[in-house]
Parts: structure tokens; C-alpha cells; sequence
């Protein structure tokens, strides 16, 4: 990946990277509503690191579908990206409270599938989010 002009830009899609490696290490222990959370924190990170490379000067708030609605006016193909990141919004609250879920806990309700479905998601947006920095150098 190109280098982002901005240190702001930088050390946001830094901490995605390890957000997104942190999140790999809490799966394969077991953690798998913590693994989700991170990818969501991954994806979150991405995109905030965009809109600060792009110029935004305030980013708000934790919902990639507005985080991606908002990257949207700088680059139109970002429609893209937001369909697929959106599927990580539910474990930001879900993952972590246990009056998020009915009758369970997170720690206990969220399964290998669950995690290695939002690894997956939370790398492609993280590439996603690279590639289009790249490619607009």
C-alpha cells in the first residue's frame, strides 16, 4: 500500500492492522465475541483512516453503514465496500454486552463460524480500504 499522506490517516489504518491481528489470535483461543468485536474496530478503523486521508477534517461516530455512507462522497465505488462491511455492525454492540443478546451472553453465544465469517469480512474491508488508497496516488 502506498503511504497515506497524513499521520492522522496512517495511524488510524495502523491500528486496524492490529486490531484485524489481535482479532485473529482472540479466534483461534476461543475468544470469538471479542475476535468479532475487534473486526468490527478493524473495519471501523479502515474506513475512518480513509475519510481522514481523503480530507475529512471530523469523522463521527461507530456505524460502518454511515462510516461507508459518508466515504461515499469521495469515491463512489465505496458502495462496494459498504455492502459487505455493514455485516460487522451487529457485533459492536452484540459482542461485547450481555443484555445485547437475549437469554445468553456473548462470551458463550458467538461460535467459530461467527468469528472466521467476520475475520474474513474484516480483512476484505481492510484491503478494500488499501487498494483504493493505493490507487489514488
Amino acid at each position: 500500500m502506498a503511504e497515506p499522506a497524513s499521520r492522522k490517516a496512517q495511524a488510524w489504518l495502523t491500528q486496524a492492522q492490529h486490531d484485524l491481528e489481535a482479532a485473529k489470535a482472540n479466534a483461534a483461543e476461543g475468544r470469538h465475541a471479542l475476535a468479532c468485536f475487534l473486526c468490527h474496530q478493524t473495519a471501523e478503523k479502515a474506513v475512518t483512516g480513509f475519510l481522514y486521508e481523503k480530507g475529512a477534517e471530523k469523522v463521527w461516530g461507530h456505524a460502518l453503514a454511515d462510516l461507508c455512507e459518508d466515504a461515499l462522497a469521495f469515491d463512489p465505488s465505496f458502495d462496494l465496500v459498504k455492502s459487505i462491511a455493514v455485516l460487522l455492525d451487529k457485533h459492536f454492540l452484540g459482542a461485547r454486552y450481555p443484555e445485547s443478546l437475549p437469554g445468553g451472553v456473548p462470551a458463550e453465544a458467538y461460535e467459530q463460524a461467527d468469528s472466521e465469517r467476520a475475520l474474513e469480512v474484516a480483512g476484505d474491508v481492510l484491503a478494500a480500504v488499501n487498494q483504493r488508497l493505493g490507487a489514488n496516488d
